[in-house]
């Protein structure tokens, strides 16, 4: 009998957009890896399905060629939600699931065990989201375990993770050479995971006494920077001179960082690497932070920050929350941002003031106006930006913007 896993999306990918327009909800990044990695480093990575989107499909077999996506080739199908944040405890549950049984989480399918009718019944359905609805004749339990709803939920949990991958998934951590990094203070050197490749300039600190940090290979960290554990960066970044990276911040691959970044998320291919601070967000991926831009993470009657997400306020249950920035995004010089404010995908924000907390996808504008910003001049932005990291954007990811384009097309005002 052939078996397999298929990490899959379901209708809660609405409420992490923007940054799940181009991508799907397992692809987000939590701590040092994304919770498709998570799941698969927990599970198996052998036999491995994805299910997302109808309009992601043509991007993902480009994207991860030889995985099959949405398609279902096996007797024995272990579904795991895209939006579990995995860890040993309720991967080791998952293993042992019975045939034809569930875990839910408040209503929704956090894994499941299908083979025979059950399986034949869910993926010869025509719905665009697996409909385990449908299945009578399975076992449901309640899983204590944690789904994703909210891109904050994923910053809250970001230092956490990053522990969590650390010492789940570093297996030996290299000696320091001392002699190599001089003048270079390391605080918990047994906490600290240098690659191969990396560049570290005189009077850098390195803080571990909180939490791991891990620097990927080819990194460079510039002089007089500080970075406190738990800390990401991943390969072939930059940190530039005199920059802070506080607790809980994971920096993606080809990134450059700089001024005072914390307990954030930046996917990979975006940099923000001027002065100006950016706390309790998450930046997509080609995202430009303009010099001395900066974002407002706890409001001054200390409340609760809500934010206005598909029409609706939302209470995100927190103090501290700055900005959600979807890919290809980017702000002019001395850029603010208040408390909650969430940035579509393809924006250009500039002027003086505070912009709109809410700013559709492909917006061109600020405090004073937004207008739409020609699709046809943001593709061209997109190919040039991504020439420069030595990349071309497929013509899958071109469809994909357009398409992106056209579904928010009714947020704009013009």
């Amino acid at each position: 009998m052939k078996t397999a896993i298929c990490i899959f999306e379901d209708e809660g990918f609405r409420n992490l957009l923007p940054l799940t327009y181009l991508r799907p909800v397992y692809d987000l990044k939590c701590g040092m890896l994304t919770l498709r990695e998570k799941i698969t480093k927990q599970i198996t990575s052998k036999n491995v399905i994805l299910h997302a989107r109808n309009s992601l499909q043509k991007v993902l077999t480009e994207r991860y060629s030889g995985i099959p996506i949405n398609k279902y080739d096996a007797d024995n199908i272990l579904f795991i939600n895209g939006r579990l944040l995995i860890n040993k405890k309720i991967a080791k549950e998952i293993k042992k699931l019975d045939q034809n049984s569930a875990f839910v989480k408040n209503g929704f399918i956090a894994a499941a065990n299908l083979s025979g009718d059950n399986l034949r019944t869910l993926i010869t359905s025509k719905e665009e989201f697996l409909p385990f609805h449908i299945l009578n004749s399975i076992t449901k339990s309640e899983a204590d375990c944690s789904l994703i709803d909210y891109a904050w939920d994923l910053v809250n949990a970001n230092g956490d993770e990053i522990v969590n991958d650390f010492n789940s998934f570093v297996n030996k951590i290299p000696k320091i050479d001392t002699k190599k990094y001089r003048s270079v203070e390391f605080l918990n050197k047994k906490n600290i995971f240098i690659s191969k490749g990396v560049e570290i300039q005189p009077f850098v600190f390195l803080d571990a006494s909180n939490g791991p940090i891990y620097i990927g290979k080819n990194v460079k960290i510039m002089s007089h920077s500080h970075i406190q554990g738990p800390a990401f960066i991943g390969d072939s970044s930059t940190i530039k001179a005199h920059a802070s990276i506080y607790y809980g911040t994971s920096i993606g691959e080809v990134c450059k960082a700089g001024g005072e970044i914390g307990t954030s998320i930046i996917h990979s291919y975006s940099n923000k690497q001027h002065n100006g601070f950016l706390g309790h967000s998450y930046l997509g991926s080609w995202v430009n932070i303009g010099a001395g831009s900066n974002n407002s993470d706890l409001k001054n009657n200390y409340e609760n920050i809500t934010v206005l997400l598909n029409g609706k306020n939302v209470d995100t249950g927190s103090q501290f929350f700055g900005l959600i920035m979807g890919d290809h995004s980017k702000t002019a010089i001395n850029t603010m941002f208040n408390t909650g404010t969430i940035v579509g995908i393809s924006c250009n924000i500039f002027g003086a003031g505070f912009p709109p907390r809410n700013i559709p996808s492909f917006s061109w504008g600020g405090s004073s106006f937004l207008k739409t910003y020609d699709i046809n001049k943001s593709i061209e932005v997109a190919n040039i930006v991504a020439k420069r990291r030595n990349v071309n954007l497929q013509e899958s990811e071109i469809s994909l913007l357009k398409e992106v384009f056209e579904l928010t097309r009714r947020e704009r005002r013009d």
